[in-house]
């Protein structure tokens, strides 16, 4: 079986090289900017941000509002992130009738509101985990 799976991923791999040159010909600047972009923006912006993040959350908050608010922010950054393609269209092009006429930052805005609004119940809910004194 495990053979199988490596026939089909060296397959995959072969076919995105043959998608691939076209695109190194036709605009390298371009490929180059995709390729480094994610990598650079998350190691100088998004990794630090985080960790920063993580710091203050474990710092401030009491006890009982570091996993929801910590769980809060991760939903939310990947909600932000899968978002950014759907509300930042400036380079795209044309737009397909239908597909993209929705209203991405009101959809955005109700799931970072659905889901703040589960971080608040879920940390007026949960109790203090004190260990018990003898």
């Amino acid at each position: 079986m495990r053979w199988v799976i490596g026939v089909l991923g060296v397959g995959l791999l072969g076919w995105g090289v043959v998608e691939l040159v076209p695109v190194v010909f036709d605009s390298p600047l371009s490929l180059g900017g995709w390729l480094l972009g994610g990598p650079v923006l998350h190691d100088a912006l998004l990794a630090p941000l985080v960790a920063v993040g993580g710091v203050v959350v474990s710092r401030v908050l009491p006890p009982r509002w570091r996993a929801p608010v910590g769980a809060g922010l991760v939903v939310s950054g990947v909600l932000v992130v899968l978002s950014i393609p759907y509300l930042w269209r400036t380079f795209s092009g044309p737009v397909t009738p239908g597909l993209h006429d929705r209203p991405y930052l009101a959809g955005l805005l109700i799931a970072l509101a659905v889901v703040w609004t589960t971080v608040v119940i879920t940390g007026l809910v949960r109790r203090e985990n004190t260990p018990a004194t003898p």
